[in-house]
């Protein structure tokens, strides 16, 4: 368990010696003299998450289900991309002819989620307190318990962060990028719509094209098996409304307070939409057969409570200043549902105790 509190204190402690906001992030640049200190910066960081997300061992509920889809992999590579999560197919085909095992695909996709998750807090003001509130769930339990879906979501991150730039166009293609990874991301894809600026139609007409497409070579097969998993058979996710309500706490705080927030009137109605979004899942949850499916949808709203919470400071105190005790707060908030998950959850008990592979190794 003391991995997941170092990874945890690690980035607390910084973001409690970093406190004054600082501008978003310009995306990376070509020129390698400009990419350097971005990577001086932010480089161990990345490392950091993409080794204990990618080189765990029987970490997580769903661990053997993995090994289960790399030991069923298809012999030729027309028959893994054919598969419903194509992207992860081809990584499971991969590491089945070169012989790579698990860890090999886990770390191909820590690495993808690793650069999702922090080019989408480095557009914060408080980039080290969005990755605080990142860790207790997103990192430790998405990432490391649902492999596909946690790549798919740094994809997702890595389209919001696109978007939040107004590049439509990249946050389609890591969108449709996404969904080979986990179908479930094309969910995303109409969000497209609130970003388009004055080329809306336009935006509709290709998001409406795109998820057409998709819809046809991942999502038409799958239909009828996934009204049997969801539907028929009402899989049920316990602690489900918990995690649904942890998206909700931010939505209600942002639209409460939305106009103490610094951004601009398309970001504003961006996120007031994502917000609504977030509390219409409560709605779901009582109306679905299957809890499961919410949750698992609900997951592409975590990125909200990075959000709003490491601006939630300047929002309350005052803004270009080091808010101290308000992110403090937001620090020991995250220290509380990270605690809580790790002692209460009914399969918190999957991810303890931490191995990291190469060290499991080295005691055989």
């Amino acid at each position: 368990m003391w991995q997941y509190w170092m990874l945890f204190i690690v980035f607390a402690v910084v973001a409690m010696a970093q406190l004054r906001p600082v501008p978003p992030s310009q995306p990376l640049a070509i020129n390698v003299l400009e990419l350097l200190p971005v990577l001086r910066r932010w480089g161990p960081t990345f490392v950091l998450i993409t080794l204990i997300v990618g080189m765990r061992h029987e970490v997580g509920a769903d661990w053997t289900s993995y090994l289960g889809h790399l030991e069923e992999v298809p012999v030729s590579l027309a028959d893994a991309l054919a598969e419903s999560d194509p992207s992860y197919g081809l990584l499971n085909w991969i590491a089945a002819e070169l012989s790579l095992g698990v860890h090999f695909v886990n770390s191909v996709c820590a690495v993808i989620f690793a650069g999702g998750l922090l080019a989408f807090c480095r557009r914060q003001p408080l980039p080290w307190l969005a990755l605080v509130v990142a860790v207790p769930y997103l990192v430790i339990v998405v990432a490391m318990g649902y492999t596909r879906q946690g790549v798919a979501i740094g994809l997702a991150m890595l389209g919001l962060a696109a978007l939040d730039q107004g590049r439509v166009m990249r946050f389609v293609i890591w969108l449709a990028l996404a969904a080979t990874f986990h179908k479930s991301a094309v969910i995303l894809l109409p969000l497209v719509a609130l970003g388009g600026g004055q080329r809306r139609l336009w935006v509709l007409l290709l998001a409406g094209m795109v998820t057409f497409l998709l819809f046809i070579f991942l999502l038409q097969e799958s239909v009828e098996g996934l009204r049997v998993t969801y539907i028929d058979v009402a899989y049920q996710s316990s602690g489900a409304a918990i995690r649904v309500v942890m998206n909700v706490l931010p939505a209600v705080i942002f639209l409460l307070l939305r106009k103490r927030f610094q951004l601009l009137p398309a970001q504003k109605t961006f996120w007031t939409w994502i917000a609504l979004g977030a509390i219409l899942f409560v709605g779901l949850l009582y109306v679905s057969p299957s809890s499961t499916a919410v949750d698992r949808l609900a997951l592409y709203w975590i990125p909200l409570q990075l959000f709003v919470l490491s601006r939630l400071p300047a929002a309350l105190g005052q803004i270009d200043l080091a808010n101290r005790w308000l992110v403090y707060s937001v620090v020991m908030y995250s220290a509380v549902v990270m605690a809580v998950w790790l002692t209460f959850a009914e399969t918190a008990f999957t991810w303890l105790p931490y191995q990291f592979y190469p060290w499991v190794l080295w005691q055989q």
